[in-house]
């Protein structure tokens, strides 16, 4: 659920938002000029939060997009199998799975405390701490 709204002229690199329900964070908007009759253009390229994929979308520079809430946390890390690593949160003591990417799955082993991001209902690890 978004908590925010941001005019689309406003997305700088950096920003959070939610495209087709996914979390991103937005690496470029080009806005081009308003014509006679028309609106100002924004071309965004944002990079999804859960699974690194580039999306492109072209917008009219009034419209409103959706900030995600993205929560950081830290947890341990209790058990490895396959592509998913049973961790603990270190405030709540909560226990659940998440996926672990693939430029971590050599570091990481059990014991280590991990840095792990929720947003929109998907939790995902981003470093190891």
């Amino acid at each position: 659920m978004a908590h925010k709204l941001v005019n689309a002229v406003g997305a700088k690199s950096g920003t959070a938002i939610l495209v087709d329900g996914i979390p991103c964070i937005v690496r470029g908007n080009d806005i081009s000029k308003t014509g006679k009759h028309g609106h100002a253009k924004c071309r965004i390229e944002a990079i999804s939060i859960l699974d690194g994929k580039k999306k492109v979308f072209v917008t009219g520079g009034h419209e409103r997009l959706e900030v995600p809430m993205i929560k950081k946390s830290k947890a341990q890390i209790l058990s490895i199998e396959n592509e998913k690593a049973s961790v603990m949160d270190l405030d709540t003591f909560e226990n659940f799975e998440v996926p672990i990417p693939e430029e971590l799955k050599e570091d990481l082993n059990p014991e280590n405390h991990i840095e792990y991001w929720e947003s929109e209902g998907h939790k995902i690890v981003k470093r190891k701490i």
